[in-house]
């Protein structure tokens, strides 16, 4: 399995805000409130920022890999400290060495959307991501960037049956298959945490979302007849021992608010 679940976590792009609007001279705070308040004109109430205005402040992703010691790995890219610019080359640097299929929940229309400007405005390479069969043929068949081929699976899209007024909440279908959910906090408080400066609390919680959508994923593959039920086990044990053993209190915290309130059960 070669399978790279990604979600990415955004605040406002502050300093474009500023240059954009003529907001120059205003504090952070103030300047995401006059952002938001133009939106809300713009939208007659709906302040989400359109998406070339959301700064990328984390990535996390699962990785399944033969190729790795554990055979999973659950992390952030980069550092806490580092730049727009290197998380986004980071992601687009994994696509370019290991071609995996990426799955995510609303990535289609939200986080790829995003990857896609913020990599333009930062001057990003990413050359595996963008082809279309031109280089390789295989991706004139299936590649990144349709809608329905599926080397990127966006899980809610394919399982709304591609219809807006089906999309479901993650938190809702993880913890309908077993899986914690929310943790820690949640999207509404990515913001306020970014003006705090506590970015490592936003990458675990970036983490947990990414380890959820995840599990849905292995849930969905049963579903198409791509996993066995008892390969599902197996998944999801290696899933739970990496998290038990990862000395990393979040991960912990989510193995024991999932495997933990089962009991030591194995199903998910």
């Amino acid at each position: 399995m070669n399978v790279l679940v990604f979600d990415i976590e955004t605040a406002p792009d502050i300093e474009g805000g500023g240059r954009l609007y003529g907001l120059e001279g205003l504090s952070d705070a103030d300047t995401v409130r006059a952002m938001q308040a133009r939106r809300r004109q713009e939208t007659g109430g709906r302040e989400f920022l359109r998406h070339h205005l959301h700064r990328v402040v984390a990535i996390s992703v699962v990785f399944r890999h033969p190729r790795l010691d554990e055979g999973i790995k659950v992390w952030s890219l980069g550092e806490a400290d580092s730049s727009e610019a290197e998380l986004i080359q980071h992601f687009f640097d994994g696509l370019e060495r290991y071609t995996p299929t990426l799955v995510s929940w609303n990535g289609s229309g939200f986080d790829l959307p995003v990857l896609n400007y913020r990599a333009l405005i930062n001057g990003v390479v990413a050359g595996r991501y963008w082809e279309e069969g031109g280089a390789d043929r295989e991706f004139r068949f299936n590649n990144y960037l349709n809608r329905f081929h599926k080397r990127h699976t966006d899980l809610m899209d394919v399982l709304s049956g591609y219809q807006g007024g089906a999309f479901a909440p993650l938190d809702e279908i993880a913890a309908l298959t077993g899986l914690p959910g929310k943790m820690g906090m949640d999207g509404s408080q990515v913001l306020e945490a970014w003006l705090a400066g506590d970015i490592q609390e936003i990458r675990d919680y970036c983490e947990t979302d990414v380890i959820n959508t995840y599990g849905v994923y292995l849930h969905w593959l049963v579903n198409t007849g791509s996993l066995a039920p008892d390969e599902l086990t197996g998944e999801l044990d290696l899933l739970a021992d990496y998290l038990r053993n990862s000395a990393r209190p979040h991960l912990e915290a989510f193995h024991q608010a999932w495997r933990g309130s089962q009991g030591g059960g194995d199903d998910g």
